[in-house]
């Protein structure tokens, strides 16, 4: 991995987020091949396969249901947009209640958290909702890592081509368990495997302008402010989380990113 300071790369915004703007029409252009591609075989073959298990108490019991459908849609891509956007609605709204309740709840879900995950499906900010509605089933590969074993801990964020990684993005990031929100800010970015620093508020404006993330991240960015999720849910097979510009996310585990993550 090659790291390169700032003083060595004279690179600008503008240049910065245009050649990020051109890899993700790149990757665009494989949208159709990676919507069709069937379910990881490592997702679907068991415990045996497993590399980590989430605790039981992160999926209380009258979760149960929204989650198994979230776990069906994330597999097969097939179930309704509707009735996953309802389970991820009414699992938020469970999740909220059974924390109240259980105050040991958000740090399993925080433990479960741990680990790697690709995005499936997102209704997109409200941002993006406006302009071209809800995303839905999510077409290119987009991979969030969570290492909750360091100090501070830490968060990356890359788009994929295979398993070679067009943009990513690192960061720390902080997990409020009574509130449950997660909190991030991304102070490096990879292109193509060249790891800059990005100014502050530097990942923000590349997320509004390429749709990657909302324009209120930037507005919190100028007022010092991280982004952040509201998270949800997370267990051996699947996470989900409102982000900050308010859209639904679900995401499933990916278990060969994630052994590529503990090397």
């Amino acid at each position: 991995r090659l790291y390169c300071p700032s003083r060595a790369i004279a690179m600008s915004r503008p240049t910065l987020l245009n050649i990020l703007l051109l890899l993700l029409q790149g990757a665009d252009s494989f949208r159709m091949h990676a919507a069709t591609q069937p379910p990881s075989s490592a997702l679907a073959g068991g415990a045996d396969v497993r590399m980590q298990m989430a605790p039981a108490a992160s999926t209380p019991a009258a979760a149960a249901a929204a989650v198994a459908l979230l776990v069906r849609a994330a597999e097969t891509r097939a179930e309704e947009s509707h009735a996953v956007i309802e389970a991820l609605v009414g699992l938020e709204k469970t999740m909220r209640a059974e924390a109240k309740a259980d105050a040991k709840l958000s740090g399993a879900t925080l433990d479960a958290l741990d680990g790697a995950w690709r995005l499936c499906f997102t209704t997109g900010t409200v941002d993006t909702q406006k302009k071209i509605g809800k995303i839905n089933y999510f077409p290119l590969k987009a991979v969030q890592t969570f290492d909750t074993t360091t100090e501070p801990m830490a968060i990356t964020n890359g788009i994929y081509v295979g398993d070679v990684a067009l943009v990513r993005f690192f960061g720390p990031f902080e997990f409020n368990e009574g509130t449950r929100k997660l909190t991030f800010d991304f102070d490096e970015i990879s292109l193509l495997g060249l790891r800059i620093p990005l100014p502050k508020g530097g990942a923000a404006q590349i997320g509004a302008a390429s749709g990657l993330g909302s324009k209120s991240n930037v507005a919190r960015a100028k007022r010092e402010l991280p982004a952040f999720f509201n998270w949800i849910s997370a267990n051996e097979d699947i996470a989900t989380a409102r982000g900050g510009g308010g859209g639904l996310a679900l995401w499933r585990r990916d278990l060969e990113a994630q052994e590529r993550m503990r090397e």
